[in-house]
């Protein structure tokens, strides 16, 4: 085994090496990344969601008070009033939604289905636990969610939802007596689920993940093609010269000219050397000759 090919061989396993680990740490790294930008593209629309309900109670509400008397108005319920907002930008990005899941809900569109139905289960069967966050496969690809509970902290609701005895007679009109009631005071009746679908980020992060492992494996093979050029160069190609020059100097021929032995490097010295031993060595067999 030469010289060289061991050398390659070296070369070859500690790129080897360093590509694997640099591959690891780097998707390892991206997918974090992406995964967070998710996750804070999901809070963020969960924060919206909130300020919606905030902005519908404390600033719309109070001022239809007196026509909610003879009229219900979906659009003064905090829930419907996020809802709709959200569902307006799911027009532009479709794979993004909203939803205020309720196990017994008075609008029926926002009854849970099964999967959301296991969220507000764990919320009820915890009540810590003030957020989950999870992912699931959708027909769209994979998504993350965020869902926090829809919990009867203010008795306000009640009037509403208790019974349909004590519910406005305007709203009955509009969503009938079967559904939305029996809520109690503290009682988590469903959650906000959040969807934000992981795609895109996801395959950004393997997009920047192949760029980078393609840049870092162009910067690889130019190393080992130079390192292979100053190796046969500076190494490979006097060793070999110096090699058949002993040869030929071991059979009595002494016309091998003598190296260039100028610098300081190993490869110098060992041509200086291999000069001295030359000259010794004809020195040597003149004397025995005489």
């Amino acid at each position: 085994m030469g010289l060289r090919l061991k050398f390659n061989l070296v070369l070859l396993a500690v790129f080897g090496l360093g590509l694997v680990a640099s591959g690891y740490v780097s998707y390892t790294l991206l997918e974090r990344n992406a995964r967070d930008e998710v996750t804070r593209n999901a809070g963020l629309m969960m924060e919206a969601a909130l300020a919606i309900r905030t902005y519908t109670i404390e600033q719309v509400r109070p001022h239809l008070d007196l026509q909610l008397m003879r009229v219900f108005l979906p659009q003064s319920v905090p829930a419907y009033a996020a809802t709709e907002t959200l569902s307006t930008l799911r027009k532009k990005y479709t794979d993004y939604s909203y939803k205020e899941a309720t196990l017994n809900p008075t609008n029926p569109r926002n009854r849970a289905g099964d999967w959301e139905t296991d969220i507000i289960r764990l919320f009820r069967e915890d009540a810590e636990t003030d957020e989950i966050i999870g992912e699931r496969d959708t027909p769209t690809g994979r998504a993350l969610y965020i869902a926090r509970p829809i919990q009867i902290k203010n008795t306000a609701c009640l009037a509403c939802h208790s019974t349909p005895q004590a519910a406005p007679p305007t709203m009955l009109k509009l969503y009938g007596p079967a559904n939305g009631f029996g809520w109690k005071h503290n009682e988590i009746v469903g959650a906000q689920i959040v969807s934000v679908p992981m795609s895109l980020p996801i395959s950004n992060a393997r997009r920047a993940f192949l760029t980078f492992m393609g840049s870092l494996t162009a910067v690889f093979a130019l190393a080992f093609v130079a390192l292979n050029v100053m190796l046969t160069r500076i190494i490979v190609v006097p060793v070999a010269r110096m090699s058949r020059a002993a040869d030929q100097v071991s059979t009595g021929n002494f016309e091998v000219p003598e190296f260039p032995d100028a610098g300081k490097d190993e490869i110098a010295q060992l041509a200086r050397a291999f000069n001295r031993m030359r000259r010794s060595l004809q020195t040597a067999m003149k004397m025995i000759e005489s």
